[in-house]
């Protein structure tokens, strides 16, 4: 059996079948993408509002980089402090049901029994399955924490790697609206110009990670951020301009 097994699986391999998949779990391209995109939206934005207000090239790089610096300590430590609260969250919930295991085991196979009865197997045969997981502890846990909680508590995401990918993709985002600035080209159109490049671009990108049209959601990124851009330049221009004191 485990030879026919291993042959089928063989053929199949070699038309084509696969079994890999992208991690959906968000690890870590959930904190890079959404840092930089909020890097770069809240330092477009930014800029944005002081040029419409008439501010220095002086006043924009200085009040960029204060952005810059201190949006991405918020958000490096935001992130941090999420996935370390969810984690230990898992954690507590975890040590809970393995009292229940060490109390109560007889039940907890009973309920192991459903969760196969559930999938479709009949109750003698989920019976069988649900004693031989529980002959390892550690198995029988980590399957009742994927049922019951959602989550594989031996695959937590590393909160220091989220809280370091997210700064580093924030200082990213917000760097790339202020390069005209550095660079000594004073033009908010020129700031505007190249943030809208890098929107479509990492929306592009991200649309390629998600299978999802390339060109579609690279447009909706620089719908979003243009949006954002804006506004904040509307406001700019309205207090710039004395028309709001």
């Amino acid at each position: 059996m485990h030879e026919h097994r291993h042959a089928v699986r063989q053929a199949a391999l070699a038309a084509g079948w696969s079994h890999r998949h992208r991690d959906v779990s968000g690890g870590r391209l959930r904190p890079t993408v959404f840092g930089a995109v909020d890097g770069l939206v809240t330092n477009a934005s930014l800029i944005a509002g002081l040029g419409g207000g008439g501010a220095s090239p002086h006043t924009v790089i200085l009040t960029g980089a204060a952005a810059l610096v201190a949006g991405a300590f918020s958000m490096g430590t935001g992130e941090y402090v999420s996935v370390t609260n969810q984690n230990e969250l898992v954690h507590a919930e975890v040590a809970t049901e393995r009292t229940m295991h060490a109390r109560f085991p007889a039940a907890e196979q009973a309920e192991l029994a459903d969760t196969f009865i559930g999938y479709g197997a009949d109750p003698e045969t989920a019976a069988r399955m649900a004693a031989a997981v529980s002959q390892d502890p550690d198995t029988a846990l980590r399957l009742h924490t994927r049922e019951e909680l959602g989550v594989d508590p031996f695959e937590l995401p590393s909160a220091l790697g989220a809280g370091v990918s997210s700064l580093i993709a924030f200082s990213a985002g917000a760097l790339i609206p202020l390069l005209p600035y550095l660079a000594g080209l004073n033009v908010l159109a020129a700031s505007l110009g190249i943030a809208a490049v890098a929107l479509l671009t990492l929306g592009m990108v991200v649309g390629r990670l998600t299978g999802r049209p390339m060109l579609r959601s690279g447009l909706r990124q620089l719908l979003l951020g243009g949006v954002a851009v804006a506004v904040t330049y509307a406001v700019g221009s309205l207090i710039g301009g004395g028309h709001v004191t």
